[in-house]
């Protein structure tokens, strides 16, 4: 049985950079009672302590081009906390294929965990489309990411998943 990794703050754990979590994300209890569900939250894995000062992927760069050693994320006082970032985008990915994950339940924004948008560096609440470090790594690595608005169509390859005779 393939597994979810699913960002801790979405179940409920107060690791979020402000000590809060994200409530009110409705998972199927069918899949807490299969057991596929694994929480995790990469910057804290990374030893990013919680709270901390928010963070953003600089303007202009991307976290494909960060992953490979071009561009930051600085912290809203300007520290670069680039690196630790990079090591949490890594040890995320170490502990999903050491689970079983095939896919990730992210929370969108982040610049960790951002699917869809992430902040756009400026410390001024705008989004643009993008990707967190996380979930391009986890992409890149051919496990699939979606943000919380996409629970119905994880839910689908999950359910596909259930009716396909076994693989051999």
């Amino acid at each position: 049985m393939r597994r979810i990794l699913v960002s801790a703050c979405l179940l409920g754990e107060p690791v979020r950079y402000d000590g809060t979590a994200r409530t009110g994300l409705l998972l199927p209890q069918r899949w807490r009672d299969e057991g596929r569900i694994v929480g995790f939250c990469p910057e804290c894995a990374a030893g990013l302590p919680t709270p901390r000062p928010p963070a953003e992927i600089a303007p202009g760069d991307d976290a494909g081009a960060i992953l490979d050693g071009h561009g930051a994320v600085r912290e809203i006082g300007g520290g670069d906390v680039t690196a630790a970032f990079v090591a949490a985008a890594h040890r995320t990915l170490a502990f999903a294929r050491a689970q079983g994950c095939a896919w990730a339940l992210l929370a969108d924004r982040s610049p960790s965990c951002g699917s869809r948008f992430v902040h756009a560096g400026r410390f001024d609440g705008t989004l643009r489309p993008g990707l967190g470090l996380t979930a391009a790594l986890l992409r890149q690595s051919g496990i699939q990411v979606f943000a919380e608005a996409g629970i119905p169509a994880l839910a689908a390859l999950v359910d596909d998943e259930k009716t396909r005779p076994p693989r051999r």
